[in-house]
């Protein structure tokens, strides 16, 4: 039995009368996915809290709208024998439920249900939910509070809950397919070439999963053809229909003579030799027993920084196909949730937008960073957002609007692409661009796919200036012939910017650069975006803004106006410390994970992609002393043995002998982990370890008992208790760590120290692993 709800609203009274119901499918071992919104804060956290206490199997999200109308009402229910949508205006509370006048609709269609959970799914799992835990009900509650503070409707809400609020605008972002640039192309592009090189060589090392990160326009969905060209039976996934259409041309295109089918709402296909799937679809476990776990000999995930861990793991840990690819244009997801974990962070080759434009893959670009009016100090900060109403309302003003087209005037080319952060910004700054003669338009999520190509062509055939949008052009899209990006909203993504920016990128007939002309206030992450243009710059290394700036081995150019520049500096000058940004990110890897994150955790899921916790606070518990994260027993441990964790933290490792012997001692357990141990005793566990494909061609060593027995006391136990100052001792032919744990202590000591072994051992084998060099 699977059991999907999605309400606008929670209401204690609606939890209530339907928590029973819910506890008997849960005890009966029934899947439970519940959805509801945050849209101006009526959901009351006392209802989620309900939910969370009484329901623990089942899986609840929320989902955070931003100011965006949310109205969804739907239950769904599949059986073995049937399945059952009912669709309606009944939210979770008891009048809607009871007395209130609602009108609903039931229906055991089963294409109606199928296309009704793919959407669920859709839903579900988009990039603006999340897990609900106690840490993310205590951060609802404050914007709860403050809104009804504001706003004291509370009282009257679970009796007329949507009085007046059932008529929001809606702007539902979409994608227009992609223009058939790719049709001649017949063998792999230089970037291509590189990147099936290091397929090939990640292949051949024993790696069964690996992710591409090759920038937008790139080829990507042509590599991932190309390479499939050793593969029988092909799984493509992605989550959006018109990425499966493009992947399928492309694929084609490469094997004409194969079979090929969709799997998704409207199409169940199994048996293609090269099937292009709807994650939301085939994910579903009624679904995936469909097929055979060794179904598929290759598995690609496009777009792969959307792989949100319950959806995808669900089709990953099904399937056991011979390799799992990964392919994207951005790494980093966009709530800042894990992707790496997912390929066990296996990067076969990254290939950065400024990569591929020094080596002429990609066009140049000129940036242009102008002066922001707005103050952003003033309108208020939701979270990830700002309040999209007073941010609208200082857009909206005459001064900001009339400077960005004397901007805009003075830089632009031939076609525009502006990207704003609302409809009813990029309406306003479309009627004014017209009644200054322009030739502008138009396009959201509202206009018809008709209409959206017309305009694309129209804009590529030079028949208008400039195009107005939101996040149409995300993903997915691509006119060749822009040569202007203008940006008129504050960069809240470092990825959807890198996405955007991407949009300016291709090359095309009589294009020398593109023009990228960007607003800059005093906003959250104006000064961290633009380090995107500074490669060469550690991330805790203090950036010195410049004038004018080429950027090394490109034909780009970056421009800031000098009141920019007084703004970069004064901005850097106040920014919090490295070691404040490690804590906030480790922050908010908590509020994501709804728990404290291992030290690996931590690294994979932070975005700090090169931190160097040893070095800025001595261990990743010296980090979690300092954030105030340790508990009283924790404390204790950490005062009486940081020593024995900043040894073990800090220790050289040339080879990874030393973390693999401590791994092997870890298996002995809390109590016994750290105590004398012969390498004899070592070995067999040792040698199992760096015999795995994944590792014995990084550190290759001879087999035999004989042979192993002799490096383990040569190297790992001789090394580390000569540069260990005495804490670690290697005498008459054992190892052991000079230390008596106490008894109450011994547990947390343990995970601490397997935590660091971990972290460890993965970023050595990740980083000797390497990615292909570019050069």
């Amino acid at each position: 039995v699977h059991i999907c709800w999605i309400t606008a609203f929670a209401m204690k009274s609606g939890v209530n009368l339907m928590l029973p119901t819910l506890k008997k499918a849960q005890e009966r071992g029934a899947e439970i996915q519940l959805l509801v919104g945050d849209y101006l804060s009526i959901t009351q956290p006392e209802a989620l809290r309900t939910l969370l206490t009484n329901l623990p199997q089942v899986e609840i999200r929320l989902y955070q709208t931003y100011g965006r109308s949310f109205h969804p009402k739907a239950y769904l229910f599949s059986h073995e024998t049937s399945q059952h949508v009912i669709v309606g205006s009944s939210n979770l509370s008891h009048s809607a439920l009871t007395t209130g006048i609602e009108w609903n609709l039931h229906t055991i269609d089963m294409q109606t249900f199928e296309q009704a959970m793919e959407e669920f799914n859709r839903v579900f799992y988009s990039e603006n939910t999340i897990p609900i835990n106690n840490i993310s009900i205590e951060e609802y509650e404050k914007r709860y509070k403050e809104a009804n503070r504001v706003m004291a409707l509370s009282d009257k809400w679970s009796e007329a809950e949507e009085v007046g609020l059932m008529y929001g605008t809606e702007s539902k972002p979409s994608i227009v397919k992609e223009e058939k640039t790719e049709l001649t192309i017949l063998k792999p592009r230089p970037a291509q070439k590189l990147a099936l090189d290091a397929l090939k060589e990640t292949f051949q090392q024993g790696y069964d999963k690996a992710m591409v990160v090759l920038a937008t326009g790139l080829g990507k969905t042509y590599l991932a053809a190309f390479f499939s060209r050793n593969f029988k039976r092909v799984l493509f996934v992605a989550h959006r229909d018109e990425i499966l259409e493009q992947a399928r041309e492309a694929f084609l295109h490469v094997h004409p003579n194969r079979t090929t089918g969709y799997y998704n709402g409207l199409e169940k296909n199994t048996d293609a030799e090269m099937i292009f799937a709807s994650v939301y679809t085939i994910a579903q476990s009624q679904h995936l027993e469909k097929f055979n776990k060794d179904a598929f000999d290759l598995i690609v995930i496009d777009e792969f920084h959307h792989a949100v861990a319950p959806t995808y793991n669900r089709l990953i840990e099904y399937f056991k196909p011979s390799f799992l690819l990964g392919i994207t244009a951005t790494p980093d997801r966009l709530d800042n949730k894990d992707v790496f974990a997912i390929c066990d962070g296996n990067v076969a080759i990254e290939v950065h937008f400024l990569d591929a434009i020094a080596h002429k893959w990609l066009s140049p670009f000129h940036y242009y960073g102008i002066r922001d009016e707005i103050d952003y100090s003033q309108i208020r900060w939701l979270g990830t957002r700002y309040d999209e109403e007073q941010l609208t309302a200082s857009q909206l003003q005459e001064n900001v609007v009339k400077k960005i087209f004397e901007n805009w005037l003075k830089y632009k080319q031939t076609r525009t692409i502006g990207f704003c952060s609302s409809v009813k910004q990029a309406t306003y700054l479309t009627n004014y661009f017209i009644k200054q003669g322009v030739k502008a338009k138009l396009l959201t999520g509202g206009n018809t796919r008709g209409e959206r190509k017309k305009t694309r062509e129209q804009l590529s055939q030079g028949e208008i200036d400039v195009i107005f949008t939101v996040d149409l052009f995300n993903e997915g899209v691509d006119i060749p012939t822009v040569d202007t990006l203008l940006f008129v909203r504050p960069t809240e993504s470092i990825a959807i910017f890198t996405q955007q920016i991407g949009r300016g990128l291709r090359l095309a007939e009589g294009k020398s650069h593109c023009v990228i002309i960007d607003c800059i206030g005093n906003y959250r992450n104006a000064d961290r975006k633009l380090r995107l243009f500074y490669p060469e710059l550690l991330p805790n290394k203090k950036w010195v803004p410049e004038h004018t700036y080429m950027i090394p081995g490109t034909d780009c150019v970056v421009n800031l106006d000098l009141n920019v520049l007084d703004l970069l500096k004064e901005m850097i000058r106040k920014n919090r410390s490295y070691k404040e940004q490690v804590i906030d990110a480790y922050m908010n890897v908590k509020a994501s994970l709804g728990r404290r994150p291992s030290y690996l955790e931590m690294y994979l899921q932070s975005g700090f992609y090169d931190i160097n916790i040893a070095r800025e606070f001595g261990s990743y518990f010296g980090m979690l002393k300092q954030a105030g994260e340790l508990i009283v027993e924790e404390l204790a441990a950490f005062e009486k043995y940081e020593h024995l964790l900043v040894e073990i933290e800090k220790t050289v490792m040339t080879r990874s002998y030393k973390m693999v012997m401590l791994k092997v001692m870890l298996e002995r357990g809390a109590a016994h982990w750290y105590k004398a141990i012969t390498a004899s005793e070592i070995a067999p566990s040792f040698a199992k370890y760096l015999a795995h494909p994944t590792r014995s061609h990084i550190d290759k060593i001879d087999l035999t008992e004989k042979k192993v027995i002799s490096l383990i006391e040569r190297m790992p136990m001789t090394k580390w208790s000569g540069s260990s100052k005495g804490l670690l001792y290697f005498e008459n032919c054992k190892f052991g760590f000079n230390v008596e744990i106490e008894q109450d202590m011994q547990e947390i000591v343990y995970i601490w120290v397997k935590e660091i072994c971990e972290f460890r051992l993965n970023r050595y084998f990740a980083k000797k692993a390497g990615k292909a060099n570019l050069n």
